[in-house]
């Protein structure tokens, strides 16, 4: 099982360079893998309900650059508040420039207030999740033109960079439409703030529904009460079949000793 954090990106009070040193201590404490979360244009103010306040893209590149090892994802990305051509044009450069260390996360989002304020499809946003998803791996798997969805289409085109290593797909949600994205277009998928008893079910449907592809399962847990307990739900969810547990460890200031005292925690 892969131990990951999420970084805390909820503060615009946050100090510039905080998430600069939380990411190159926890490539040093041996965690695998960094996310970040993603909001455009939120109804209220960034905090606990809204993260995202640096844009996750362009800060997984700065990051990219100070470290070596860690991998970096989106947790998630809200697909549908994105032209899905970019997205995958700053996906696969990430992927080049990083050293294949990307995995894109994505979710349909829920914010009926935030699609409104940039014009985006509320109504529709599982299908359009999926119709980006579908574009993205068209576009990272090397297809070329003509391309025809049932939204985004080209006649002609050439698309590039292709990575080397491929971006793996990770999608977000605990709905039974997210679940049966995530077993179509995914290479894993993301649940959250689930009991073990939840996401043994959640797992278990996804596979049904993923049939013979390989869709990993992984969870994100948030911060609540101390470290021990914190490490008793990890190796739960370890013991339920996580291949990958990111942890949010709540507000900046704390972060950093409590992505050390987890690692003792666990024995790592």
């Amino acid at each position: 099982m892969d131990l990951d954090v999420v970084l805390p990106n909820e503060s615009p009070s946050m100090p510039v360079g905080a998430l600069r040193d939380l990411a190159r201590e926890a490539e040093d404490l041996g965690f695998a893998t960094a996310w970040l979360p993603d909001h455009v244009l939120p109804p209220g103010p960034y905090g606990p309900e809204f993260g995202g306040v640096l844009e996750p893209l362009v800060t997984i590149g700065h990051l990219a650059a100070v470290t070596e090892r860690l991998r970096f994802g989106t947790s998630v990305l809200v697909a549908p508040l994105r032209n899905p051509f970019v997205l995958a044009k700053q996906a696969a450069t990430l992927q080049e420039l990083s050293g294949g260390r990307l995995l894109l996360g994505l979710g349909a989002g829920w914010s009926r207030e935030e699609f409104d304020a940039v014009g985006a499809d509320h109504a529709h946003r599982g299908a359009v999740t999926e119709d980006v998803l579908a574009l993205l791996r068209h576009l990272f798997s090397g297809g070329g033109a003509p391309y025809t969805g049932r939204r985004f289409s080209y006649e002609q085109g050439v698309f590039a960079p292709l990575p080397a290593v491929p971006v793996p797909l990770v999608v977000g949600g605990q709905s039974d439409a997210a679940l049966r994205r995530a077993a179509r277009y995914g290479d894993a998928w993301q649940g959250m703030a689930t009991t073990p008893a939840q996401y043994t079910r959640l797992a278990g449907r996804l596979a049904d529904l993923a049939g013979d592809r390989e869709v990993a399962a992984t969870v994100r847990l948030e911060w609540g009460g101390g470290v021990d307990e914190l490490a008793e739900r990890v190796a739960v969810y370890r013991e339920a079949g996580a291949t990958r547990v990111a942890v949010h460890l709540g507000e900046h200031e704390r972060v950093s000793e409590r992505m050390a005292a987890l690692v003792r925690a666990l024995g790592r």
